[in-house]
């Protein structure tokens, strides 16, 4: 079971860094350093935090409370459409019931 192995190179705030990642995930990769790039450029152009560590992990901050947030819209959503499915399987027993008793 040997994975074949991507060599990456990405640049974020202007320091390159070498990963490797299952060759599949390299896009992915590429994106997410991308992404987290334009972040902390953000962060850094703002002028309110200064040094590489301190913006780093604003980013790292601000990117976890965000997929936090996202997790927990999810679960309300998915709790809300467990709901309305109870609900629906009701009506559906409800119908059917109704049903077999018009055939008695």
């Amino acid at each position: 079971m040997s994975e074949e192995v991507a060599r990456v190179s990405v640049r974020i705030l202007e320091k390159e860094y070498h990963i490797a990642c299952p060759a599949e995930e390299k896009a992915d990769l590429l994106e997410s350093a991308e992404f987290l790039n334009g972040k902390m450029r953000e962060i850094r152009d703002g002028g309110k935090v200064v040094g590489l560590d301190r913006i780093a992990v604003i980013a790292a901050l601000n990117l976890a409370n965000e997929l936090l947030r996202l997790r927990n819209q999810g679960s309300s959503h998915e709790s809300d459409l467990g709901g309305r499915l109870r609900i629906l399987r009701e009506r559906v027993e409800s119908a059917l019931e109704k049903g077999r008793q018009l055939e008695f």
